[in-house]
């Protein structure tokens, strides 16, 4: 008999009551440290004070009342959105997968509005992950993300990662935009150079071509910037927004420039709960605290902390772990195990963590952690990966 729940989740024997900064307590009383923050998500700690202020003033105001009217709390966050980032205008969705959609709808609208209909391609690459809506499985276009699921959405074109000389050759008069995520999360915890980001804005502006960036997970902060593609020095035209912008709540945001948003006017899209005050208040004091002076150079300062410990970790158990990589508090460890096999070991430690593509095990603690918390976190890891050199699969 198939559960109440579709059963489309391999989920861990654990359920979880109550939560506090870097922490969770389990419905048997144990705790566990997290260095997952619900894939990125809670940027600011479970039951971050300040949140859960903004959520109960704004839960005894106003939840809900659709686009159909003006929403204070909605623009707001919008103009902090705006004053902080390269945009000039903001679509408000309740996830990553939904910003995607709007994503490939922009670009796309913006080429018919401009008499080039023919211009729909867009170019993705290997390792992305860019949500699970039929849009989005077709962006990545990987077997495991589309099989079973035709036909796909037509008009992508996948590249090799990092490949500029690939992206020049495949530009063409039917290209579109280029989507790319400054550092891959899924896909293994894997930053774009410098290099590579520069040279795709060069090749958009060359042909009028729109960047699109993805920072649904690299986004507020993680990387140690407020949005990645900052370490770079480039900007796109397009990007894609959620996870940490509502710090646990549903929220996402599609950011653009007033020309790559120009296709897009009334009556072209919209969303019933997009942009609600409830959201939009969380988001807001969130853009509040990430944006606040000293915040994200404590992220990077913690950062490099983590860091340093964890490249001790590696040369201790190189049977176990080979490599550490990514930017900021979005850090990965390249396994020699499978990844799923060091997550276990992670829970006998009571540590939680998350496996990526390329046998990579993410860290992605709260951005907000102590240098306490993670340096438990450390010696967890390491008592987890002594466990599997004494006892290899």
């Amino acid at each position: 008999m198939i559960a109440s729940i579709l059963p489309t989740y391999s989920r861990a024997p654990l359920a979880f009551v109550k939560g506090e900064g870097s922490w969770l307590e389990a419905a048997d009383g144990s705790r566990y440290l997290d260095l997952g923050a619900g894939i990125a998500v809670n940027a600011l700690g479970h039951a971050a004070p300040a949140l859960v202020a903004t959520l109960t003033e704004q839960a005894g105001k106003l939840w809900h009342v659709s686009n159909l009217y003006q929403i204070p709390e909605q623009e707001k966050l919008a103009d902090l959105l705006v004053a902080t980032t390269f945009a000039d205008t903001v679509f408000f969705t309740n996830s990553g997968t939904e910003a995607c959609e709007l994503a490939v709808k922009m670009v796309r609208k913006y080429w018919y509005e401009k008499g080039a209909p023919e211009r729909t391609d867009i170019i993705t690459f290997a390792g992305a992950f860019h949500g699970r809506s039929s849009a989005a499985i077709a962006a990545v276009g990987s077997e495991k993300m589309t099989k079973g699921f035709g036909p796909l959405l037509p008009g992508f074109v996948h590249l090799p990662w990092d490949d500029l000389e690939a992206v020049k050759a495949a530009v063409g008069e039917t290209t579109a935009a280029i989507l790319i995520e400054p550092v891959q999360g899924e896909g293994g915890i894997r930053p774009a150079t410098d290099a590579f980001l520069k040279g795709l804005r060069e090749i958009c502006d060359a042909t009028g071509t729109l960047l699109v960036f993805d920072e649904v997970q690299c986004g507020m902060g993680r990387t140690g910037k407020l949005f990645a593609h900052e370490w770079a020095g480039v900007t796109p035209d397009v990007m894609m927004v959620a996870k940490g912008i509502g710090g646990g709540f549903p929220l996402g945001a599609v950011l653009a420039t007033e020309n790559a948003a120009s296709g897009m006017t009334a009556g072209s899209h919209g969303s019933t709960y997009g942009g609600n005050p409830l959201g939009c208040a969380i988001g807001a004091k969130v853009m509040e605290i990430v944006t606040a002076e000293g915040f994200l150079d404590a992220v990077s300062r913690k950062a490099a902390f983590l860091r340093q410990r964890l490249e001790g970790l590696v040369a201790a158990h190189p049977e176990v772990f080979t490599e550490v990589r990514g930017q900021g508090l979005m850090l990965g460890l390249k396994c020699v195990p499978a990844p799923a096999d060091v997550v276990k070991a992670a829970y006998a430690e009571h540590l939680l963590t998350v496996p990526a593509a390329d046998n990579v095990l993410r860290l992605l603690p709260a951005l907000t952690i102590s240098e306490d918390d993670m340096a438990e976190a450390v010696r967890r890891l390491d008592a987890a990966a002594a466990h599997l050199e004494q006892n290899p699969a």
